[in-house]
């Protein structure tokens, strides 16, 4: 899996999200995934100390889908944005497609209704870590640990108690510590088999031709709705969505 650049626009958000207070609702707004937060939890402390460690799960990293090899997997990535998850949100509805959805912690912070949105939908969320540090791999596991245990604090808070069921890595940058760390905590590393592009913002006809060109890799496709202007993917999701419904993939999950 490809690395994708440093992005200075996560620590600015990071950092402007971090003053955010998490808003909480009284319970899950979907059953499928289990454990509520625990709500005498101070604000700050660390995901280890905000809840009870979900059920663990294989910490090999999943790239197949639960529809079987017809399957075809949607990841979203980095956000949830105020302007660009609506709108993929409003094109996944229109074709009847639900995705997992891999968020950045302070993002998810700051943005709690989005969460919510994406929750009462029928998506998956995914922890994506607290700053998306594509060298996290070189990092002590005392900073790995912060990152994604936090991230996974800030994402059920906000969601109203419902747990990431993924954890990705940004930029693939998984390490052994990592992966064991977040299926402990329930999270099955997530990985991908075809990287649209679409951060990169090549046009939507070079987004579309790469995941056609791509999905002899695998079934999960990577999106992303934040870090910039994603007309180009919404554009893309509208071509890309009812093209693999024409080939005969049916859209599931990743594998738990």
């Amino acid at each position: 899996m490809a690395r994708h650049g440093g992005r200075g626009w996560y620590g600015q958000v990071a950092a402007a999200a971090l003053g955010v207070t998490a808003v909480t609702v009284a319970a899950s707004l979907w059953t499928a995934q289990a454990g509520p937060v625990d709500r005498h939890a101070e604000a700050g402390t660390s995901a280890h100390r905000a809840a009870p460690k979900a059920a663990p799960v294989s910490m090999g990293i999943a790239h197949a889908s639960d529809r079987g090899a017809r399957g075809v997997n949607i990841t979203i990535d980095d956000g949830p944005d105020p302007v660009w998850t609506p709108e993929v949100l409003r094109v996944l509805k229109e074709y009847g497609v639900k995705a997992t959805f891999c968020m950045i912690g302070p993002q998810a912070k700051a943005h709690p209704d989005l969460v919510r949105a994406v929750v009462a939908a029928g998506h998956r969320l995914c922890d994506h870590t607290v700053s998306h540090d594509v060298t996290m791999d070189t990092k002590s596991e005392a900073y790995q640990s912060q990152q994604i245990l936090d991230a996974e604090r800030m994402i059920t808070e906000a969601s109203g108690g419902v747990r990431p069921l993924y954890y990705r890595a940004p930029g693939g940058a998984f390490t052994p510590y990592s992966r064991k760390l977040a299926a402990s905590h329930g999270m099955r590393p997530l990985g991908w088999n075809v990287d649209s592009k679409d951060f990169e913002r090549p046009g939507t006809t070079a987004i579309v031709a790469t995941v056609e060109e791509e999905m002899p890799n695998g079934p999960t496709i990577l999106f992303h709705d934040a870090g910039g202007d994603r007309s180009e993917t919404v554009a893309a999701l509208r071509e890309v969505l009812p093209w693999l419904k024409e080939q005969g993939y049916s859209f599931g999950f990743p594998v738990r």
